[in-house]
């Protein structure tokens, strides 16, 4: 049984037999590549560590002995390249198993990996190259995504590497891996290093880089162990991209940390019967998907399927609809336990696997964390009353482990979520007088969708672009399916008239320069916007008038 976990991670007892809080210990040269991996395949080389299932069926399983070995063989390619220790490479990987052999290599090397979704534009791409300065790229090897990242390196001498196939006279991630030596020694690291940078939206301008070090997997052992419930020798199945944060949750720190196998799903389109197919043939043990998720899957006849390896079941990414859960939990018998958190932390509030959810709220905070709720003028407010969610260090001026280090090259904005000496979530929440948390909504207007994180700034800009706009403003427009999607309320130039093919034209202006998430899906032609008294767009006004707009719709059906 593993047991690596209890080295870094121990839990206080409270009175009632709950946790009171969590000790944690960070070796000053910790490194998850060595500490962890690497010591799983000693002490049980051939324990099951990765299953990866691509959408044909075909199965592929990879023991900790294997991942040691490909990993020591991928650093040792990289570092032939000229990648080494605090180099960034960005990594457009899908859901391919390369992901997990290159991050834990860049891991060995010391580099920083730059986990990126495929679904950017090459706009983005070349963004997040010059802004993290990047060594090199590796990508998934399709037409798409080389065209993307070819334009983004354009001119540069970032070095493009696919993975799974050849593109034009580019490295292959393959290939060097299979012909590398299989020696390694441990590289010199420390736990302060940049590990990660994780690029997120904003309200306002381009995509901020949150920059996590080597001491940020260690927070992780919470969320696998009390939230998702893994265990050592199980298979846990996160539904995330490899370039959200999300995947850093439930695909690789904290499951491999207690033993659990990560399960990879590779699908191109998502089909709600093939992924329960997938959760049965392959006696998935853990599961954590978003909202959307169980909406499409409770659409499925849930009493023909087999969910008898499955134990536990979360979400998080937006607010799960009482009767989604409900339906999910009466047809299967499990209950989806939510959690909270945000790119910049790990895990701050759950309904553990020994918790009972309450209707509405998302659980309670973890005990890793010092979590209050803070009125503008960080004050405390009383249970029932909305507040800011705002963590406090332990001891001030220490930064608690999993939260991130910086926001890279704005050290003046890392300063202002840090202001009055505890961390400012921006989210605002109720707390009711047992320690429930409800989710109450940003105090910015960043649009959650189908677990997605979208700057509207971001949309703006790019509508802004095309000649017939004259001015715009996006909010979230409520949507039974996604939580919310992407709505644009457009200002018309003179010459330009409101009919339906400028509504797709300026869809696919977007998508053509985009994430195609980011995309409005709803586009309203208006003759004037809401202000604030300083005469700013009210993204607010507009969001408050299209909730009463849908609740007046509801009440009249």
């Amino acid at each position: 049984m593993s047991k690596i976990f209890e080295d870094y991670y121990r839990e206080i007892a409270s009175p009632d037999g709950g946790i009171a809080r969590i000790e944690t210990q960070c070796p000053g040269n910790f490194n998850f590549a060595y500490d962890v991996v690497d010591r799983h395949a000693r002490e049980c080389p051939e324990k099951l560590a990765l299953v990866h299932r691509s959408a044909g069926g075909e199965v592929t399983r990879y023991t900790f002995a294997d991942i040691k070995r490909l990993t020591d063989k991928a650093a040792n390619a990289l570092v032939k390249l000229g990648v080494g220790r605090g180099m960034p490479v960005l990594l457009l990987l899908k859901r391919r198993a390369e992901f997990w052999i290159a991050i834990v290599a860049l891991h060995k090397i010391g580099a920083v990996a730059v986990p990126t979704s495929h679904m950017v534009s090459a706009e983005d791409i070349a963004e997040r190259v010059q802004a993290a300065r990047a060594k090199a790229v590796i990508c998934a090897c399709t037409e798409d995504l080389c065209g993307k990242v070819a334009e983004a390196v354009r001119g540069t001498d970032v070095i493009p590497i696919t993975a799974g196939g050849r593109y034009a006279d580019w490295t292959d991630f393959d290939e060097i891996v299979a012909e590398a030596d299989e020696a390694w020694e441990r590289a010199d690291t420390k736990a302060t290093d940049d590990m990660l940078y994780y690029f997120t939206s904003g309200t306002n301008g381009a995509p901020k880089a949150v920059v996590h070090d080597f001491s940020y997997p260690i927070a992780h052992i919470y969320t696998a162990l009390r939230w998702h419930g893994a265990t050592d020798g199980g298979l846990h199945l996160t539904v995330a991209d490899s370039g959200w944060a999300k995947s850093a949750w439930g695909k690789l720190y904290g499951q491999w940390f207690v033993g659990s196998a990560v399960m990879v799903y590779d699908y191109e389109n998502f089909f709600a019967g093939e992924m329960l197919r997938v959760i049965a043939e392959e006696r998935v043990t853990t599961f954590c998907a978003p909202p959307t998720i169980y909406k499409y899957f409770i659409l499925e006849d849930l009493g023909k399927c087999d969910f008898s390896s499955l134990c536990q079941v979360t979400t998080a990414g937006e607010p799960m609809p009482a009767e989604v859960a409900k339906r999910f939990a009466g047809a299967t018998g499990l209950t989806v336990r939510d959690g909270f958190g945000q790119t910049e932390t790990a895990l701050q509030i759950c309904t553990p696997v020994d918790g009972t959810p309450v209707a509405g709220s998302v659980g309670k905070a973890s005990p890793l964390y010092r979590i209050a709720l803070t009125d503008e003028d960080g004050r405390e407010v009383a249970a029932g009353e909305e507040g800011e969610i705002v963590i406090l260090p332990e001891t001030p001026g220490v930064r608690p482990v999993g939260i991130f280090k910086g926001y890279l090259g704005e050290p003046e904005r890392y300063e202002q979520v840090w202001r009055g000496g505890v961390y400012h979530t921006g989210d605002k929440a109720r707390m009711d007088a047992e320690g429930n948390l409800f989710f109450v909504g940003r105090n910015d207007d960043v649009i959650k969708s189908s677990g997605y994180r979208i700057g509207p700034s971001e949309v703006e800009d790019i509508l802004m672009r095309h000649p017939a706009v004259f001015e715009c403003a996006v909010t979230g427009f409520p949507s039974k399916t996604r939580g919310t999607v992407v709505k644009a309320s457009v200002i018309l130039n003179q010459g330009f008239r409101p009919e339906g093919h400028l509504k797709t034209e300026l869809q696919d202006f977007v998508k053509e320069r985009a994430a195609i998430y980011k995309y409005p899906r709803i586009i309203e032609f208006a003759d004037r916007l809401p202000r604030t008294a300083n005469g700013k767009i009210s993204r607010a006004q507009i969001r408050e008038r299209d909730e009463a707009a849908q609740r007046n719709l509801q009440k009249s059906k």
